[in-house]
């Protein structure tokens, strides 16, 4: 099994910190990334909306939620410091295949519907601040693409310094829209205490659960920390966990203040005036100056509105990527995952904003965080399983009281879910011309999902799952080597990456130096975190990969070959230059994976890029 964001995977040491202060600094980061996803523009929508039609009254609800959210994240953390899988891979190692297709079906959902939410928050933050048409903002978005590429080849620090940057202008923002808001703080505190007006109010509050605690964060936090390289001891692990702990505590809180600061917005300046009706982002900007006496609040709240769809997007095309290799053993090219992430969000709201207009967006926005919330229970069940497993957590899985807690933040979400989808399914079949479609189309569906939730619960308990070595391809290591009866070269690197290609490699290889060549085997660990962190990054994949490489060493030491091993991290068609241009080797034998054309943008190839790149001749092999 590969490991969690390759690329960045414990690039980011804590070791040799020469102060507590600095030690946990080190740490600081991952929930940073996480927390944008807390205070992104389908957040907006919900608490505008939430503040609007209820005044300070769902103010609880988002208290109960930040709470909901540390705790699920606290979660997600432990697994990936314990386990050194994220969730996708920890959901692989114990469902069947048909069940992970379905989970990794549904968290595709999940990121689209939040995608949507950035994609429409910029493309009004844009139309907000420059006049620009909101179909051509939404367009504008797929610029951002590449300033995530950008800043993933500039390592995980420098993106997370960027994230919090956005950060800190999102709350800056807020800070002054609350001077100029003046909101009556008796009535903040009594929005504290839990109270549901009526049931649209039901539904806002599932929205804003939904906006608040999102599914895709869950997989992305349990990836991040592991860009963290610590001591794997059992007293370096609890210290990676508290400090980790502390660091979501904080971010998470930070999120939970601007999210209020919206909600409370909303009802210092639209409920405030009996303006109950305004839960669209633009009739927001439209009234703020009116009602605030100032021309600043709208251009600040814009400018939040940039920073939130901005910093959002970067994460959740992370996200993504985690996702897909997680569930599919699939790696395809970050640019690539981004453009089809980015498409499936474009798509659906140009056309729905075509037909219906520029009036549609704010349900659009609320819409995607139901369906947030809709999902959630599909991410949450496995990853309580998961924490709670005594085996798997290795002696770290969490306390009896708080499988409790995790258990009914769990049922409190699947039941709200559960309520919003009957009273919505019945609503269809009472205004529907034609209720039998939807009973035979509609309603099992339904059921199916209702089946599948009570599955995950229940099947974690009936079997255990076990997270055994296995390496991202089917290669079973049983290499045949015919002896060399050439030599030509005396210090050979070999490229392998656990395929079917390695074996002709190999063999290529052998036939060239014979038994008194030296051999340097290379492998490029190149996921996600790999690419973010660099040789930092200490997670489960690096294992398998290390265990790996290690085995082909002996099988050919075994043989009489004088082999040695390199592994690298990143994008391979950089590492590998690096690798070979600091040594004298005679020749690079690379493997051909044989696919070429379209398949070659999407997976990428390696040849191309790197042959320019290195000093001495280039063999390729093809199968």
């Amino acid at each position: 099994m590969g490991k969690s964001l390759e690329e960045v995977h414990g690039s980011v040491t804590t070791q040799n910190k020469r102060s507590v202060f600095r030690k946990i600094l080190a740490f600081f980061g991952p929930a940073y990334l996480i927390s944008v996803g807390y205070m992104d523009p389908g957040n907006w929508a919900t608490d505008i909306a939430g503040g609007s039609q209820f005044g300070y009254a769902l103010l609880w609800v988002l208290l109960m939620s930040n709470i909901m959210a540390l705790l699920l994240q606290s979660f997600s953390a432990r697994l990936g410091i314990v386990t050194q899988l994220d969730l996708a891979q920890a959901s692989r190692a114990t469902y069947s295949k048909f069940i992970n297709y379905i989970l990794y079906f549904l968290a595709e959902i999940a990121i689209a519907a939040c995608d949507l939410a950035e994609v429409l928050g910029m493309a009004i933050g844009i139309n907000l601040l420059f006049d620009i048409p909101l179909i051509e903002g939404v367009i504008i978005t797929v610029l951002d693409t590449f300033l995530l590429l950008f800043l993933i080849n500039k390592g995980i620090r420098k993106m997370e310094v960027f994230i919090i940057v956005l950060v800190l202008i999102i709350g800056v923002s807020f800070v002054f829209e609350m001077f100029f808001a003046q909101p009556e703080l008796d009535k903040v505190l009594y929005g504290l205490i839990p109270s549901m007006p009526n049931e649209t109010a039901l539904y806002i509050a599932i929205g804003i659960i939904g906006a608040t605690v999102m599914p895709h964060n869950l997989y992305l936090h349990s990836s991040l920390v592991q860009t963290r390289k610590f001591d794997r001891t059992p007293q370096g692990i609890k210290q990676a966990i508290k400090y980790n702990f502390i660091d979501s505590t904080i971010a998470l809180n930070l999120a939970f203040l601007v999210n209020a600061a919206i909600l409370i917005l909303a009802a210092a300046t639209f409920y405030k005036s009996g303006m109950y009706e305004v839960a669209e982002i633009q009739d927001a900007h439209k009234f703020l100056a009116p009602l605030l006496g100032t021309k600043w609040a709208p251009i600040l709240f814009a400018v939040a509105l940039i920073a939130a769809g901005q910093s959002s997007t970067v994460t959740g095309t992370l996200a993504g990527q985690i996702v897909m290799e997680g569930y599919l053993n699939l790696r395809i090219q970050p640019w690539v995952r981004r453009i089809i992430t980015r498409l499936i969000a474009i798509v659906p709201a140009v056309i729905v904003i075509s037909i219906f207009g520029e009036g549609v967006t704010g349900k659009l926005l609320i819409l995607s965080q139901v369906i947030l919330s809709l999902q959630l229970g599909f991410a949450i069940i496995p990853l309580i399983h998961f924490v709670s497993d005594k085996s798997k957590m290795k002696g770290f899985h969490i306390s009896r009281l708080t499988q409790i807690a995790g258990w009914t933040i769990a049922l409190i979400i699947v039941s709200l879910n559960v309520k919003l989808v009957y009273d919505e399914i019945g609503n269809w079949i009472k205004i529907s011309e034609n209720p039998i479609v939807l009973w035979l189309t509609v309603v099992p569906l339904a059921v199916s999902f209702l089946i599948l939730l009570l599955y995950i619960v229940v099947k974690p308990f009936i079997s255990k799952s076990k997270i055994d070595i296995q390496n991202h391809s089917p290669h079973n290591l049983e290499l045949k080597f015919e002896e060399a009866s050439v030599i030509t070269h005396k210090n050979i690197a070999v490229t392998v990456d656990f395929s079917d290609s390695d074996e002709v490699a190999l063999n290529a290889a052998c036939k060239l130096g014979g038994k008194t060549a030296e051999y340097t085997l290379i492998h490029i660990v190149e996921t996600v975190g790999a690419m973010v962190y660099g040789e930092k990054i200490d997670d489960h994949e690096t294992l398998i990969d290390e265990k790996l490489l290690n085995e082909y060493k002996q099988l050919l030491s075994n043989k009489g070959f004088k082999v040695v091993t390199q592994l690298g991290f990143g994008d391979p068609a950089k590492v590998i230059p690096t690798i070979i241009n600091k040594e004298n080797y005679d020749i690079l034998v690379m493997g051909a994976h044989g696919h070429s054309g379209f398949k070659d943008l999407i997976f990428g190839t390696t040849v191309d890029k790197l042959r320019h790149k290195i000093s001495i001749p280039l063999l390729i092999i093809k199968n």
